[in-house]
């Protein structure tokens, strides 16, 4: 799923929480979903955690290895 459709099923509370939970604010979330910029590493990787994996960082930053970062083991 991309951002831009995750995002417009939420109502605005549920906007404002979700931007809260990424530690960004729906300005930057709009700004990314409809592409006016790239979202960074940090943002993209927030954003597939307070979705679950429903917008993956790998469809926001297509540009970065991610299997490489998934694929490291747990620090113990």
């Amino acid at each position: 799923m991309v951002l831009l459709d995750y995002i417009k099923g939420l109502d605005k509370e549920q906007l404002e929480g979700f931007a809260k939970s990424c530690k960004t604010s729906v300005g930057q979330l709009k700004q990314v979903a409809y592409g006016n910029r790239r979202a960074s590493a940090a943002l993209a990787i927030d954003i597939d955690r307070s979705t679950s994996g429903s917008v993956p960082c790998e469809v926001l930053r297509p540009d970065i290895d991610w299997n490489y970062l998934r694929s490291k083991p747990e620090a113990a």
